[in-house]
């Protein structure tokens, strides 16, 4: 089974599967087929995180595809270009680790060639496919965003403007970039022309990045981080993402009655709300690149700490002041996951970040730069300031699940910057405590916190019955209800695949977004 935020996608894996193929040859295919179709969200210009199930072993593996801070970007220059509404500055793209994660994951875990798994991408690139109504609408609203700061988005645009739903869009450097990359590997993407193709328009824009920071980039395997939530075990990618944000509310959220709750009334959503404030109080500051600072993981995570931070809630009254704890006694994205015949999982999440990213299009190459440096912060004492060769707080987070036996659940994901882990919540709670499939998980209603910094809004769905919205108001809450239409994006597009114990598999596709979920 196969479940994307776009139809071709899904068919890209899901042809994959019944031509023999594994759940990670799919799952490239899969990425690529979305580079294309999707390219507001996701690109070889953005970054990837994996979670790979193996079912012979019972193992996780994580694969972190992110990229690092160019070596010539100073806090000092970082600081003084990018602040404001500067989160598309030229000194925001960090180097793209999509393309080395999706052949190093496949390299170690799939089966089938780099040209045979691009296939399905380069002929959607070339003969053009047609543009679902969703990413008509935000293709539409990034074009006309970036379009003061074009370096060469034209290539993005059908005469300079955004193909309209229904529309056959083609991609002609797409399949120069996707081909050199089959034909090439990493080296031709990181080493060659396409390489000097993104340093030449970072650095025609004002930035820094340099060729030699591509060449230097490499992706790693990491060991997952998980909880127990339930009766289940709940997976993610370590920091520098922001998987951690899911699990320290999910160990706050356990020591609460949730499934007495109606799921759509005042109570629940006010202690799910809650847990995830606390729990971003803690990651907005201790998230950050481990490798360069030391990330408390493990006191984040202890049960003991959770019941500490569980006390703090309210049941009457939001918090007015949510404050980071002390676990230490020291002072736009695409989701989608395929599970195949033999019970292996992948569970993958692809990103520009904003939209097109910054909007820089290395000439040629049909596709954007990310602007992911945009989440360092510049202060020097905070874990996550700018550096040199590091790599940022990330918002991508791919989730998995798993019985306390090691056996397959089932991988899942919610996509959509800071939404991502308040998704990942939302949905656990759907298919834990409320027993629903996972369709009825992704349909219902959610809310969103947004900004996760500062003066913090809450944003409800159409779906919230007023009742509720009215009584979370009295609590203390900035709440905004009745959204719905295209702005129903905000509250993230997801995908769930769930294995029973006899091998069967249910899927769910989020209506939020353009996409489907195919079985073989």
């Amino acid at each position: 089974m196969v479940a994307t935020s776009q139809r071709a996608a899904t068919r890209a894996g899901v042809d994959v599967l019944r031509a023999g193929g594994n759940a990670v040859d799919a799952a490239i295919a899969a990425a690529a087929a979305l580079a294309v179709t999707e390219p507001i969200s996701t690109g070889l210009g953005g970054d990837c995180f994996a979670l790979f199930y193996d079912a012979a072993t019972k193992r996780l593996h994580a694969l972190n595809g992110s990229g690092r801070a160019p070596a010539g970007l100073t806090r000092e220059r970082f600081a003084a270009k990018v602040t404001g509404d500067r989160s598309f500055d030229a000194h925001t793209v960090t180097v793209p680790g999509a393309c080395a994660g999706w052949l190093d994951l496949l390299e170690a875990h799939g089966t089938w060639t780099r040209d045979r798994v691009l296939a399905p991408a380069i002929a959607l690139a070339e003969h053009g496919f047609a543009v679902g109504d969703v990413t008509a609408h935000y293709w539409a609203v990034n074009v006309e965003r970036l379009g003061k700061l074009d370096r060469n988005l034209a290539e993005l645009t059908i005469d300079g403007r955004a193909p309209r739903a229904g529309e056959t869009f083609r991609n002609p450097g797409m399949v120069k970039t996707l081909r050199a990359v089959a034909a090439g590997g990493k080296d031709a993407f990181y080493r060659g022309e396409i390489g000097e193709a993104i340093a030449a328009v970072v650095q025609e824009a004002g930035g820094v990045l340099a060729r030699e920071d591509l060449a230097a980039h490499v992706s790693t395997w990491d060991d997952p981080i998980s909880t127990t939530y339930r009766d289940v075990r709940v997976w993610e990618c370590p920091p520098n993402g922001q998987g951690i944000t899911a699990l320290l509310a999910l160990n706050i959220l356990e020591q609460l009655e949730l499934a007495r709750l109606d799921p759509l009334g005042p109570d629940r959503f006010h202690v799910l709300i809650e847990a995830m404030r606390l729990a971003f109080a803690d990651t907005r500051w201790y998230v950050a690149d481990p490798r360069v600072v030391h990330v408390p993981i493990a006191e984040l995570l202890a049960k003991d700490y959770a019941k500490s931070r569980a006390a703090l809630i309210d049941r009457t009254r939001a918090t007015a002041d949510v404050k980071r704890g002390s676990p230490v006694a020291s002072s736009d994205t695409v989701y989608f996951c395929v599970v195949d015949d033999a019970g292996n999982a992948c569970s993958f999440i692809n990103s520009n970040y904003m939209g097109f990213g910054t909007g820089l299009v290395p000439r040629g190459f049909g596709f954007s730069l990310q602007n992911r440096g945009a989440n360092f912060s510049a202060d020097a004492a905070h874990p996550n300031v700018v550096a040199p060769g590091k790599r940022p707080y990330h918002t991508i987070i791919p989730g998995m699940l798993t019985h306390l036996d090691g056996s397959l659940v089932g991988p899942f994901g919610v996509q959509g910057g800071f939404m991502q882990p308040q998704g990942h919540v939302q949905v656990v709670v759907g298919l834990i405590d409320d027993a629903v499939s996972p369709q009825a998980a992704l349909d219902r209603a959610r809310f969103l916190i947004e900004p996760v910094d500062g003066e913090q809004a809450i944003q409800l769905e159409l779906e919230v019955p007023e009742a509720t919205v009215a009584e979370l108001g009295r609590r203390g809450h900035a709440v905004h209800g009745g959204i719905t239409g295209f702005e129903r994006s905000m509250f993230g597009r997801g995908q769930v695949i769930r294995r029973d114990r006899d091998g069967r598999l249910t899927g769910g596709s989020d209506n939020r977004a353009d996409g489907t979920v195919e079985s073989t």
